[in-house]
Parts: structure tokens; sequence; C-alpha cells
């Protein structure tokens, strides 16, 4: 698929961007995600600088993906760990 040319508004600013159509809906929500994270910070701390709004939105969605990044190796590596042991049994089994 082409690059289509869009338009993304963060923290009242917008940015000109060319994507892949495919990419357009994704980049779309994470807009909104941003901008929603700002509202609420906005909204629940004494913060009005749009600096530090996303700055904290930064840190909030760096950080859930680390977690998320962590969770998946704990998960690959307990899959692996998993499939190693069902082997080593059917190695067992078909070799007698």
């Amino acid at each position: 698929m082409g690059e289509i040319s869009i338009k993304i508004n963060i923290a009242d600013r917008v940015y000109p961007l060319k994507v892949n159509m495919e990419e357009e809906e994704i980049i779309r929500r994470a807009a909104k995600l941003i901008n929603d994270r700002l509202k609420e910070y906005q909204e629940n701390y004494a913060v009005r600088d749009k600096q530090d709004l996303l700055s904290m939105a930064v840190l909030h969605y760096a950080t859930e993906s680390l977690r998320v990044e962590r969770k998946v190796t704990v998960e690959d590596t307990e899959v692996a760990d998993g499939i190693y042991r069902l082997d080593q049994l059917l190695t067992g089994f078909f070799s007698k």
C-alpha cells in the first residue's frame, strides 16, 4: 500500500506526517491515547506546562512498554522450558 499525508494533533500542536495507509489508524489511536493521558494528568495534577505533561506521558508509556517487554521475555522463557520438557518426555516415550 502507498503512503498518505495526515495531520496529527498532539498537545495542541499539529504534526504533518507521511505514513503507510495500514499504519494510519494505529498512529491516530496513539495520538488519541497521548492526548487522553495529557488531559488526565492536567485534570488530576497541578501541572499545566505542556512539556511537563508530555514528559509524564512519555514516562508512562515507556514504563508500560518495558513491563510488557519483560513479561513477554518471561513468558517466552517459560514456553521454551515447557517445550523442552515435553520434548524430553516424548523422546523418552518413543525411545522405549
